[in-house]
């Protein structure tokens, strides 16, 4: 990657590493729900990877809202 792309991608990473930060810090969230969001949403993304090897549909639909 070059130097600019290295950057931006510095940035974009320090930026979402605030915002967790905020959320995990901030008094009125509901961090227990956002981290469970988050691993929902990996978990997701690692089923539709893996679907042409195991041959699972890979995709889930979260009704936990």
């Amino acid at each position: 990657m070059n130097s600019a792309g290295e950057q931006v991608v510095t940035i974009a990473v320090a930026i979402v590493g605030v915002a967790i930060l905020a959320v995990i810090v901030s008094k009125n969230s509901n961090t227990a729900q956002v981290i469970k969001s988050a691993g929902d949403a990996f978990s997701g993304a690692l089923g539709v990877a893996v679907s042409p090897i195991t041959g699972s549909r890979g995709v889930g639909l979260a009704t936990s809202y």
